[in-house]
């Protein structure tokens, strides 16, 4: 039996003064990828932003806990430091830090110790290597003027890296053409073992097919209203979310 790694009850969130969670309830094993699907405005990615800890993401019921850890009361830093990696949708451009200058800081941070530059150059080759990523990339000013490929393969560039033991890909698969949606799939695969659950966010099932799920759940109005195997996935393919609409919460 796996260990429960992230254990979310009847978490309610709220942006704005506006309930967007209503209640979820969710664990991820560790050592399991569990996808969370559901169209547009459920609540997915609120419920990403709030276990990372931004700040517009306001808990106001329920808790979160990961590795036995009470998370809603550590920073996001320590949520961090704890092994906690979030891959954002749409991930921020910082003109003037260098990728490589933004990777060894956060790489810094997150073991508490300096990273030797030789060590951290010669693991960053590495892992962009194996991303099929131009050497000069790592010299680039952090997202700026990167395409929706080059965003998401420096997602997983730093989920290489840093080593986490929980990763929440929000909806990774967003703007990627064919080639680059099997770059990156290869890149969480060979990341996936005993050490590492996944919270796959996503609304389709295309990444499903390069990134095979142990659990999927699905999300809608804010609750999670269905879980099942890679088969629940296979048929919202087949038949979409409208028939969950009026199905009771399982």
């Amino acid at each position: 039996m796996s260990v429960a790694n992230l254990v979310i009850e009847d978490l309610h969130v709220s942006v704005e003064d506006k309930e967007i969670l209503h209640g979820v309830d969710l664990v991820v094993g560790q050592g399991k990828v569990h996808a969370l699907m559901g169209p547009n405005g459920s609540g997915k990615s609120t419920l990403a932003y709030a276990l990372a800890g931004h700040p517009r993401y306001r808990v106001t019921k329920g808790q979160a806990s990961f590795k036995g850890e009470d998370v809603l009361a550590l920073t996001p830093d320590e949520r961090a430091r704890l092994g906690m990696f979030l891959a954002m949708q749409y991930p921020v451009e910082v003109p003037g830090v260098s990728v490589t200058n933004f990777l060894r800081t956060a790489l810094n941070s997150v073991r508490d110790e300096d990273v030797p530059v030789r060590e951290f150059a010669r693991e960053l080759r590495e892992q962009m290597k194996l991303l099929d990523m131009d050497p000069r990339f790592a010299e680039r000013s952090l997202n700026e003027g990167f395409s929706g490929g080059e965003k998401k393969r420096h997602e997983i560039l730093q989920m290489a890296l840093l080593r986490p033991s929980l990763a929440i890909l929000d909806e990774t698969d967003s703007g990627l053409d064919i080639d680059a949606l099997k770059v990156v799939s290869e890149g969480v695969n060979r990341m996936r073992g005993p050490d590492l659950g996944v919270l796959l966010i996503t609304h389709y099932t295309r990444i499903l097919r390069y990134i095979a799920p142990d659990v999927v759940h699905v999300m809608l109005g804010g609750r999670i209203v269905q879980t099942g195997g890679r088969e629940l996935a296979d048929e919202l393919e087949e038949h979409g979310y409208e028939r969950l609409r009026t199905t009771p919460v399982s």
